[in-house]
Order: C-alpha cells, then structure tokens, then sequence
C-alpha cells in the first residue's frame, strides 16, 4: 500500500510541474455557470468579448479499511477490509457566447466517472449473435445550458438548464470550493450532486455597502418520488431517465446571500415541490396520494488572507413518506430505482470546515506554498426521523472527521490529500458508533480555469 501511495504522489506532483500559470485563469467557471448574481456577472462580462470555454475537474485515489456494503451480511455493519480504488469523479467542459453583451448562451457538459460507452461485438462463439457490450459505467450529462437576459443589477432572466442553488454544495460545487478529495458528504447523500433542472430563474442583487442582497428565484422541474429510497431520502429523485421530464409538479426554489462584510458569505435556500408522487413515471402509480416536499438550507463562508471557514446545514421533509414507502418496494425490477425502503419523513446534514493558509504564517512570502491544513466535521442521516410505525437503521447515522491538506500549486490548481474516519450510528462528535467505523486516506488533483477567450 505504501508504494502505491508513494507512486501516485510522485505521479501527481508531475502532472503539476506540467502545467505552467499561463496555461490556466483564475477566474473561475463558477462566475457565469455557478448561480451568481447581476454584479458579479457584470464584472465578469469584462473580461471576455464574444466566446469562451473552459471546465473543471478531479481526480481522486482512496486507500480503504472497510468492504463495500454496510447494511448486509455482518451485524456490526461494514467488514474489515483493504481495498483501493481510483476514479475521474467528473470531467466538464464550460463555454460562454455573447449573442449580445446582454444575452449570454451558456453551457455545461460533465462526463462522471469516466463517462458511458457500450460497443458492438460478433460472438462467433454463439452462433454468430451480435451482443451490445457495456464498456464504461459512468455518466455523460448536460449539466447546464441556458441563456441569460441581463436586464438590470436588481433583476435578470435565466431560462434553460440550470444550477438548482439549494445548500452549499450545489451552489458552490466547483472542487477549489471545498476542501476534501471529494465533495462534501452529508449534502450529496441527501440532496442531488449536482443538482440541475429545467425552468426559469430571475436573479439580481439588492442594496449596496453593509446591506448587499443577491436573491434567485426558479420554477424548475419537481423531483420524482419513484427516486426516493432508504439511504440516500431524496437524492436519487432527480428526473431525467426519459426524453422529457415530468413538469405536473414544479419545484420553487428561492436562495438569498448577504455579501455586505468583505470576505464574508450568508445563505440561506427553500426547496417545496407541492407533490412529489405527481412527478412519478406512471401517473396513477401512487393512487392519487400526494406527498409534498420541503427543504431548508443554511451556510456561510468566511475568506480572508490567512483562514477560510464553511459551515452549512440540511433539514428535509417529506409528507406521506410511510406510503410512498410501501409503493416504492414494489417498483419493476427494470426500473432503474433501488426500491430499498423505508423512505424517511426527515433528514438532516451538517457540517463545518476551516483551514489556515500557513503562507500567511511567513508574512506572504512567495517562496512559501500556499498550503491549507483543514479540520472537517459532518454530521447526517437520511433517515433522521420517520413516521409513526417505520423503523430507522442506524447504520444511515454518521458522524466524520476529515483532516488533510490543500496545496495550492496555482490559484486555480489543487492538489489535495485527507484522512477519513467514520462513525457509523452515532451523532456525538466524540467516541465510537455501534457499527464499524469506516476509515481511509484519499489524494486528488483538482483545477478550474477557462482555457480560451476571445
């Protein structure tokens, strides 16, 4: 194991010796593809004239204690095991074209986990049959495409594809975004990652000094309840297994930021879709029974030269979650849904993080690296509460360190290494959980940056 890890550092570090600063920007994606208001589109409207493109990405290597199914096969949970695993958790190339310095075509594509594939093969051992193959399991999606009508700093129109901004990780989700190899836990079990609909979204920002306000308002495509299951509530409700998505219940989002304090960040999202069972694949499969979804969001962030703090919270609710349960048991074995239930009534995350900038430390020597040590706690259950005769498994509860380094080879450029430790059916910070815990060290290369500009 040690060689390996020593292998894949080494491996690392050249692929960041290979990239110059002039190769990559540091602006962000994020500024036009990442929900942001008037101003800062305003801003970033400067600084290209007719086209662009660019992207992000990461890769991540983790080193295992632990097997590959925590809920069958051993009481205590999870087996002892020594695993590793690599991946490309996701690859996206971003572009931008001004029609007008007023409307804005932009897009998103993401190839997860290496992408999909199957190919054609001639089984001469079977007859001669013809048998479609797959070749990669991951995922190629349109992530974003909409057009944006700059109307005004107080009020815009976006239309399309879009960033749905509930909680800290899909508003922010770019990997120099958080600290850890991987995106934050608690959110992306609960919630979709990341999470993009169809529908319309006004935005703008409000006031000005102390009493800066950014706001968006969308009408999006609801979640669908056919998604919802034990371990992950409703993260897997996000539609798009067909051609068109079901819109007979739309989700309502509204996102607030206060950015008055320099360096400073505070939002606050709601989520409600009226009737999650409207949205299912078959319409009569939930027998006219409704089951409206609500969704609170807090987070803040705090950057300055020498420390960067997060912190962020989750709380769900589900109406009618015993019967979408008993219906979701019985969805077709084709269906591409995991049917484990029960689907819980509330779930919660949350989290915080800061790391220090050990630059700082040498009065900003350029000859230092740019270095963030970082301490992360999350605390979430996708099955927090239940209604009256469901019983909860502990083994959703999980309570986690992370602890690691961020080495900023470019303002843009990350390369990242954590240790992990999970303790599972427990909320204390503190001490053991009654299952096995769960415990590995990761290392990744991240960057985003745009590549062309003219």
């Amino acid at each position: 194991m040690k060689k390996k890890v020593s292998l894949f550092l080494t491996a690392l570090c050249c692929a960041v010796g290979a990239v110059s600063a002039s190769e990559v920007d540091s602006v962000q994606v994020a500024e036009v593809h990442g929900n942001v208001a008037a101003r800062k589109q305003r801003t970033d409207n400067d600084e290209y004239t007719r086209f662009r493109v660019g992207g992000y990405g990461e890769a991540v290597a983790s080193f295992k204690d632990y097997g590959i199914n925590r809920y069958y096969g051993n009481p205590n949970g999870n087996t002892r095991d020594h695993r590793n695993t690599i991946s490309i958790p996701r690859f996206v190339l971003a572009m931008d074209y001004k029609f007008t310095p007023k409307w804005i075509l932009s897009a998103e594509i993401e190839f997860e986990a290496g992408g999909t594939g199957s190919a054609m093969e001639l089984e001469n051992s079977e007859n001669g049959e013809y048998e479609t193959e797959m070749e990669k399991g991951g995922e190629v999606a349109l992530e974003q495409f909409h057009i944006t009508r700059l109307i005004h700093p107080a009020f815009n129109v976006r239309a399309g594809h879009m960033i749905v901004p509930v909680g800290l990780t899909n508003a922010h989700h770019e990997p120099i975004n958080f600290f850890g190899t991987v995106r934050p836990e608690g959110e992306t079990t609960i919630l979709p990652s990341t999470w993009h609909e169809t529908g319309i979204e006004f935005f703008g920002t409000l006031g000005k000094g102390y009493a800066t306000f950014d706001y968006q308002v969308l009408v999006v495509a609801g979640l669908n309840a056919n998604g919802f299951d034990r371990n992950t509530w409703v993260a897997s409700g996000k539609q798009g297994l067909f051609e068109e998505d079901n819109f007979n219940s739309p989700g309502y989002v509204l996102r607030v930021d206060y950015r008055g304090v320099p360096g400073l960040r505070v939002g606050g999202s709601f989520y409600y879709c009226a009737n999650t069972a409207g949205n299912s694949d078959k319409p009569n499969f939930y027998e006219g029974q409704k089951a409206s979804l609500r969704i609170y969001s807090g987070d803040l962030q705090y950057k300055n030269d020498y420390v960067t703090a997060r912190a962020n919270v989750v709380y769900g609710n589900l109406t009618n979650s015993k019967f979408i349960s008993s219906k979701n048991v019985r969805l077709s074995n084709n269906a591409s849904y995991s049917r484990v239930v029960p689907v819980a009534k509330n779930a919660v995350s949350y989290a915080g993080e800061v790391g220090v900038n050990l630059r700082s430390i040498f009065n900003h020597n350029p000859k230092v690296p740019v270095i963030y040590p970082f301490v992360r706690y999350e605390y979430y259950n996708p099955q927090e509460k239940g209604e009256a005769g469901q019983t909860m498994d502990l083994r959703n509860k999980v309570s986690m360190w992370v602890a690691g380094l961020n080495w900023f080879a470019l303002p843009n450029l990350v390369v990242k290494a954590d240790y992990t430790t999970r303790q599972i059916g427990t909320g204390k910070m503190f001490g053991t959980g009654p299952y096995t815990s769960e415990n590995e060290f990761s290392i990744g290369l991240a960057y985003i940056g745009w590549f062309f500009k003219k």
